[in-house]
């Protein structure tokens, strides 16, 4: 069990990057990553959501979706969880890190929508993992999630005070950038687990 919940996690952060390798969560990873403090608390706030939304829409698939054959609501029930998280996170925020709160901007509120967040609620149940797991999973794919734009936020800071053409100033050097790290990580891929 050890070494299974060990794969998954190795794999999620690594070997299947939801950013980076799925191109899942791609909104926040350009929108947030100009500068490293505000990409460490969107990572955050992702990682709270991603693994307590991995645990509640476990038990809510387990225990009455599928219990009561209702597999249909299985997407409707799980946003409904993950907006009901953000909502938290952005209180929390608000409440107690004015400043985060107000870099993360339109960015805090669309983690509801994040594509990476419904995806490692459905992942979970595709793979058919036990709670341990998709907890495992879901907060493995969060730190995934938080390297990538943490790494990539690094880059950008650099890059503001580099020498660039001015054609791939701003936007068009970033993608760049962002498909350079991404073809580091791809480099995983190869690991035997």
């Amino acid at each position: 069990m050890l070494r299974e919940v060990l794969v998954i996690s190795i794999s999620a952060i690594f070997i299947e990057n939801f950013v980076l390798v799925k191109f899942l969560g791609i909104c926040p990873f350009l929108g947030v990553s100009k500068k490293i403090q505000t990409a460490v608390g969107m990572g955050m706030a992702v990682t709270f959501v991603m693994a307590m939304s991995s645990a509640i829409t476990w038990c809510i698939d387990t225990f009455v979706l599928q219990k009561f054959g209702l597999d249909y609501l299985q997407t409707i029930a799980f946003i409904l969880v993950i907006a009901a998280l953000v909502q938290l996170v952005e209180m929390f925020l608000q409440k107690m890190l004015p400043a985060l709160y107000n870099a993360l901007g339109i960015y805090l509120p669309l983690i509801t929508t994040n594509c990476a967040v419904l995806g490692s609620a459905l992942l979970n149940i595709q793979n058919e993992y036990n709670f341990i797991k998709s907890v495992v999973f879901g907060a493995s794919a969060a730190i995934g999630f938080t390297l990538a734009i943490v790494l990539f936020a690094g880059v950008r800071e650099r890059l503001e005070f580099s020498d660039i053409p001015e054609f791939l100033k701003g936007f068009p050097i970033a993608l760049i950038t962002a498909g350079l790290i991404s073809i580091a990580f791809l480099g995983f891929s190869g690991l035997q687990l």
